[in-house]
């Protein structure tokens, strides 16, 4: 975990409520970056806003030792961060938090994302796709316009599936089936969620059912990203018993299974 400067080598509006950033962080190994793990990022350079934001990788590019991210313009932050050019500096504070587990000999990952989740699991799906994994997706969206880097995960090897509010796919009932087919034809035999806690709480059902490995990605606003204000928490179930835990620290990525999605 380290606290330096990055160079934006590009930072584009792909649709439009989303962008598309890429950096280089000079001297820096981008093979110590993890899929799962995120940014604490400072979107300005003076005080206002005076909070960092955290950024979920979304690629991982070993070849150029650079990283992208994909963010919603949404807050006062990220609407700063849009503003932001090439060659400019950012500062930035990470990797942070716990990454993905992708089980050796596995013969099959379903990832099941909302809106601007599959850029969580998108790291996951290049570095399964590395590994000779064969990958499915499941991607959730507003609308059609919504629908992030499918091609660039077809490009991958990865198989995709678009499901939309706009076209009335989007619902559990749908993507249940859809998702019950994509694991009895296809040998899953792990699951990855993240940007929906009903896809989420689908998802749990599914793992339990089918006895599935199955990990989430939670998505929290956070203060400071090292445990110390305690302003991203959520509950999980060990020995029976509840107790509250810090997304920053012991996640961002969890057992599905262990946590309580209300």
């Amino acid at each position: 975990m380290n606290l330096t400067k990055a160079e934006i080598l590009f930072n584009q509006q792909i649709n439009r409520r989303y962008w598309h950033m890429k950096i280089s962080i000079p001297g820096w190994d981008v093979q110590d970056v993890k899929p799962g793990q995120f940014f604490h990022i400072r979107t300005v350079d003076h005080v206002n806003p005076l909070l960092r934001r955290p950024f979920s990788i979304y690629r991982i590019n070993e070849k150029d030792n650079t990283l992208e991210f994909l963010y919603l313009v949404k807050g006062a932050g990220t609407k700063k961060l849009a503003e932001r050019q090439p060659n400019q500096l950012l500062d930035i504070f990470g990797p942070v938090g716990t990454s993905f587990t992708i089980t050796e000999g596995s013969k099959g990952i379903l990832l099941v994302a909302r809106g601007v989740g599959i850029a969580t699991l998108s790291a996951l799906a290049f570095a399964a796709g590395q590994k000779g994994i064969p990958c499915y997706a499941i991607l959730s969206a507003r609308s059609r316009d919504d629908i992030l880097v499918e091609k660039e995960l077809q490009q991958a090897g990865i198989r995709t599936f678009v499901v939309t509010d706009e076209e009335k796919t989007s619902d559990p009932a749908f993507v249940r089936g859809l998702a019950e087919e994509i694991i009895l034809r296809h040998s899953i035999d792990a699951v990855y969620t993240c940007g929906s806690r009903r896809l989420s709480r689908l998802m749990k059902e599914l793992s339990a059912q089918y006895g599935l490995f199955a990990e989430i990605a939670l998505e929290e606003h956070m203060g400071c990203a090292m445990g110390a204000c305690f302003a991203c928490v959520c509950d999980v179930v060990e020995n029976d018993e509840i107790r509250t835990i810090r997304i920053c620290q012991d996640g961002p990525v969890l057992p599905l299974q262990k946590v309580v999605l209300n």
